[in-house]
């Protein structure tokens, strides 16, 4: 497996992520448990492609390509009213914290793909990036939900190969024994 394709795996186990942060019932407290899953995903595609990482330029980069918030805070604050309110807030912002999640990680890609580290950003042509990515990753990240609902017996299948996966990446030094153990533990909750 090349590195492209090892940083799509990392993307887009992230956007798996983000769809289930998406769904915390409290507002405000999905927006960050969103913002925990892509720095994290920051901090392995920065490992997987030989970059310093530093959280503090992690968290301004992925404010400054993402932008405002208020979109995804609006789907945030649809979850306080009172029973269906959570329903279609958490939905909403399921979806979208996915492609957020997904275009933020295409963004990186193209940036450390291109020799680029946390210090040298192009934050116009990034942004671009975003905008179409984020497009594209609403429907990846629908067709990722949509997969989980029809196939509940095959994704034992998919935890399996996620885990094998995660065990290459780890032998391959990208993430460390204690991100393989939490990873493995969120995949193994799913069996």
């Amino acid at each position: 497996m090349d590195t492209k394709e090892m940083a799509q795996d990392i993307v887009k186990s992230h956007v798996v992520y983000s769809l289930g942060a998406g769904l915390v019932p409290i507002p405000l407290l999905d927006i960050a448990a969103v913002s925990v899953v892509q720095l994290d995903m920051l901090r392995q595609l920065a490992k997987l492609y030989g970059k310093d990482f530093k959280e503090s330029s992690g968290k301004s980069l992925i404010s400054a390509i993402s932008g405002s918030t208020m979109a995804r805070m609006g789907a945030s604050m649809v979850k306080s009213i009172p029973g269906i309110g959570s329903i279609l807030g958490g939905v909403t912002m399921s979806v979208l914290s996915g492609a957020s999640t997904y275009a933020v990680g295409q963004v990186f890609i193209w940036h450390f793909g291109g020799g680029g580290d946390l210090t040298n950003f192009n934050f116009d042509k990034a942004r671009e990036i975003y905008e179409r990515e984020f497009e594209k990753g609403k429907k990846v990240a629908k067709d990722i939900e949509k997969k989980d609902d029809v196939n509940g017996g095959e994704q034992d299948e998919d935890v399996y190969a996620k885990l094998e996966k995660l065990a290459k990446l780890k032998a391959k030094g990208v993430i460390t024994e204690e991100d393989f153990e939490t990873q493995k533990k969120r995949l193994l909750e799913n069996i």
